[in-house]
């Protein structure tokens, strides 16, 4: 009887909550949309924002602005959209090393990496590329590997920096194969790229997209991509499981987040413009210039590798003793 006396309140609330999201998807956005990046502007995640933004705009029918809120490593981004109204009308676009704040900032940040966010999409994705320069003979990853074995932790590798993107990445192959190398951090990427064609370095586990003029001019030589399977910007180059280390992946992501708890019909609107984003040609265009790729992982799916990543950034950091605080 206490069941049956509850039944046309709990329909009732359950009729309230259809009609609050159908108001959402026919008001919002009531106000220009704020997309949070935690970079200055000209990088890789900022151009995919503003990219995504202009066509945002035309799609929502309200401005659609790029905020640079650069420091802290982006903490200071994310910490600004964690705690914003989650009316949809903050966004935060992330990148990769946003699954790493757990693993460096545990002590720091006000904000869960992942349960603080609702995941929306990936828009585009920049594999990871092993190059080397004229300090290594290797033409290939098998011959690259043997070397490395050869002079246990003598061979060098560059990084942006300890806790960087990179730095995880080479700290994963060199797990995944029990070699040891000789981590040289700099305080960016640039540095280090020059550095490797100049033959002070060895070789660097970098993005595509700061590699990709130098290996199509042959200063550098690039000798597997991290991706499942290989770029189209480097047809000829094999991938990781290829070339005979299998299951070692390190993709660049860039993703549109918002603050948890956002009303799930912004979150299908948004999901929408982002898939029109992502196939689109000239977003193909723009993109691949960059050493990108166009990307379209949504919601649940986009959600659950966040959350396995940070979970396999801490547990590396934990490994190597690795805190930036």
């Amino acid at each position: 009887m206490k069941t049956k006396r509850h039944f046309p309140r709990m329909a009732a609330m359950a009729l309230l909550g259809l009609a609050t999201v159908t108001a959402w998807a026919q008001t919002w956005p009531t106000k220009p949309v704020r997309i949070v990046v935690g970079f200055s502007a000209g990088g890789p995640t900022d151009v995919v924002a503003r990219a995504f933004a202009e066509l945002a705009s035309r799609a929502l029918g309200q401005p659609v602005i790029v905020d640079n809120k650069p420091g802290a490593n982006t903490i200071l981004a994310a910490e600004a959209v964690a705690s914003a109204p989650a009316d949809g009308h903050t966004l935060l676009m992330a990148a990769t090393n946003h699954t790493m704040i757990p693993a460096l900032y545990s002590a720091r940040v006000k904000f869960d990496a992942v349960r603080s966010f609702a995941p929306i999409c990936t828009l585009a994705v920049s594999p990871t590329v092993l190059v080397t320069g004229p300090s290594m003979t290797a033409k290939n990853l098998s011959t690259f590997m043997q070397q490395v074995r050869e002079a246990p932790g003598k061979r060098s590798y560059g990084t942006p920096g300890t806790g960087s993107s990179g730095h995880f990445a080479t700290e994963q192959f060199l797990r995944m194969t029990g070699l040891a190398m000789n981590h040289i951090p700099y305080k960016g990427a640039a540095q280090v790229v020059t550095d490797v064609m100049g033959g002070q370095l060895d070789s660097s586990f970098a993005t595509l997209g700061s590699v990709l003029p130098q290996v199509q001019a042959g200063k550098l030589t690039a000798l597997a991509v991290a991706s499942p399977r290989r770029s189209a910007l480097l047809p000829g180059v094999p991938t990781f499981a290829e070339a005979g280390v299998k299951g070692y992946v390190a993709d660049a992501w860039y993703g549109l987040l918002a603050p948890a708890g956002t009303p799930v019909a912004v979150l299908q609107a948004l999901e929408k413009v982002a898939g029109q984003f992502t196939e689109q040609s000239a977003t193909v265009a723009k993109l691949q210039s960059l050493g990108m790729e166009p990307q379209h992982s949504c919601r649940e799916a986009f959600g659950a590798d966040m959350d396995r990543d940070a979970k396999a950034y801490s547990k590396l950091a934990a490994e190597l003793n690795l805190k930036a605080e």
